[in-house]
């Protein structure tokens, strides 16, 4: 099997070799090639994902090329993980809304908005590309803002599935408080890429609901681990993802962002350190610095999502947590929303379970949220000011008319290089 990594340069890649070594009998691959346009990381990113898979006595062969079709020619798969704009950009998302009062978050947000037009253009291109060369291959989107990328990617008529880590990182979690084996776990996850609630914690599949008992034994623990006071967890009787603690405590949140340093500047020196470590010929196994670098779990979901498409579900777990088609689940949403839920996956794709109906408490945020997301996507593709402006006049952490208008502008502005529209003065 051969798949293709864009955004193979990545200082995040060896965590995915490292799951396609040490998971080589869910996944035999071939042949992993990475794709990028910094030549430089590619080199050192390239020869480190090489070793590591020497070290493993993995044959798989390693390539490196800065061309998507060269690249991506013949794929079975391809993996997103793409940053218009790197660290620096992503600092501009994480400081910008700040100055006007809102979170700032790459994802979530204003933030999140200017990624997305920074994003979907490039990421809807390297589809288009890809599929003149591997018309076959199943896209899995990692790329963020994932929900919205993996709309504009399913509306372009791409197979394309998006993944996160959240769900996993809580399977994990829960697992290791009950003394089990993750395999042990299926999660009530629903809700929207990065806007998630686990309403049950199921055990052996078997209807037996553990998650009163979880929170009634570690509820204060939970709570430090999402940001999210353990009174309210309690009250809402279900764990939100760390990202509702923007909506949940907004204020708070921002005087707190204030005071600390971006999570970009912490990444971008953790990148700086990985690089050093990749170029030294020495180093042939995963640093324990790329723990800190973020998406824990990353190669595990990746190795589970890819072989099911590639038809080893009857081998290995069929459902997962991924982002996909709503098509009913969630039925105050429009059918072409996506949304964030347990599937089973086949090689035919994902098909999402039935979804109990959500509480109107967290139905009314994800119906915002995804009112928003529509509207975020119809910017990334057609530009203009006003369009972004009403994209976060929509989002429940702006929603004001002279904020949106003003956050709308500096956006743009700021990210000019990276909107061909804006360039042009439209």
């Amino acid at each position: 099997m051969r798949l293709a990594v864009i955004g193979g340069g990545s200082t995040y890649t060896p965590e995915l070799i490292d799951g396609f070594a040490r998971m080589r009998d869910v996944l035999p691959l071939s042949e992993i090639v990475l794709i990028d346009p910094d030549p430089h990381r590619l080199e050192l990113v390239g020869g480190m994902a090489a070793r590591m898979l020497a070290r493993a006595g993995h044959h798989a062969a390693v390539r490196t090329t800065s061309v998507v079709e060269e690249g991506a020619a013949g794929a079975d798969a391809v993996l997103l993980q793409l940053r218009v704009g790197g660290q620096a950009a992503r600092g501009v998302d994480e400081t910008l809304p700040l100055e006007c009062g809102c979170v700032g978050q790459e994802t979530t947000g204003a933030g999140g908005l200017a990624k997305a037009l920074r994003t979907v253009p490039v990421v809807l291109d390297i589809a288009r590309r890809v599929a003149e060369v591997a018309p076959k291959a199943w896209v899995v989107n990692f790329t963020n803002p994932v929900g919205v990328v993996t709309r504009a990617l399913l509306d372009a008529g791409h197979p394309a599935i998006g993944l996160c880590n959240v769900a996993i990182g809580f399977q994990r979690r829960f697992a290791a408080l009950l003394g089990v084996s993750p395999d042990r776990i299926s999660l009530g996850h629903v809700g929207l890429n990065h806007l998630t609630w686990e309403r049950s914690v199921h055990l052996d599949g078997k209807g037996r609901d553990v998650l009163p008992a979880l929170l009634a034994a570690h509820g204060e623990e939970i709570a430090a681990e999402v940001g999210t006071p353990a009174a309210l967890i309690r009250r809402l009787g279900v764990v939100p993802s760390y990202y509702l603690r923007y909506f949940y405590e907004h204020d708070q949140v921002v005087a707190e962002q204030r005071k600390s340093p971006t999570r970009a500047a912490e990444v971008s020196a953790i990148e700086n350190t990985l690089l050093d470590l990749y170029a030294d010929p020495s180093v042939d196994t995963k640093p324990e610095l790329l723990e800190k670098r973020g998406g824990a779990f990353y190669s595990e979901v990746a190795v589970d999502l890819i072989a099911a498409l590639a038809g080893a579900a009857e081998r290995h777990n069929p459902v997962q947590v991924v982002n996909l088609r709503n098509d009913g689940r969630l039925p105050f949403l429009s059918g072409d929303a996506v949304i964030e839920v347990p599937a089973t996956v086949t090689h035919k794709g994902a098909v999402a379970l039935p979804v109990p109906a959500l509480e109107p408490l967290f139905a009314g945020l994800v119906a915002h949220v995804s009112a928003y997301e529509e509207l975020a996507l119809e910017a990334a593709l057609r530009g203009g000011v006003d369009r972004v402006a009403d994209a976060l006049l929509a989002h429940p952490l702006i929603g004001q008319a002279g904020l949106a208008g003003e956050l709308a502008r500096r956006l743009v502005d700021v990210n000019r290089a990276h909107l061909p529209w804006a360039a042009a003065g439209t």
